[in-house]
């Protein structure tokens, strides 16, 4: 969406309504994640880490498919070049939804990890 028709959808609700309260999916369109739609990513939040496929990126949270926690990525420098360098990893069974405020940083990796270690 551009930014000429997000403003003739606000514009459009703030007619509708009575101008107070506008929906926030309208003012939320885009999270600035979106580039990272079909990746494979390693995310660090405020607390853990993250290996996955991104699937869905929404207003307030992104979902990894094929994803790990990875509690000890050993070395950072090889983990980026080969993430199967990582010390301990924890795969999921099912997809995992992240937080979009707790995302310190997002970078693309060449493999995920599936396999416990």
């Amino acid at each position: 969406m551009n930014k000429e028709e997000l403003l003739l959808k606000l514009i459009e609700k703030v007619l509708e309504s009575d101008g107070v309260n506008v929906p926030c999916e309208i003012l939320a369109t885009e999270t600035g994640y979106e580039k990272y739609l079909d990746k494979k990513i390693l995310v660090r939040t405020v607390t853990h880490h993250y290996t996955g496929h991104v699937t869905e990126v929404s207003g307030l949270s992104m979902t990894l498919d094929s994803a790990a926690w990875i509690p000890d990525e050993g070395r950072f420098h090889k983990f980026l070049i080969d993430p199967s360098n990582g010390d301990e990893v924890e795969p999921y069974n099912c997809p995992v939804t992240i937080s979009l405020y707790a995302i310190l940083d997002i970078t693309e990796i060449p493999k995920l990890l599936t396999e416990v270690k």
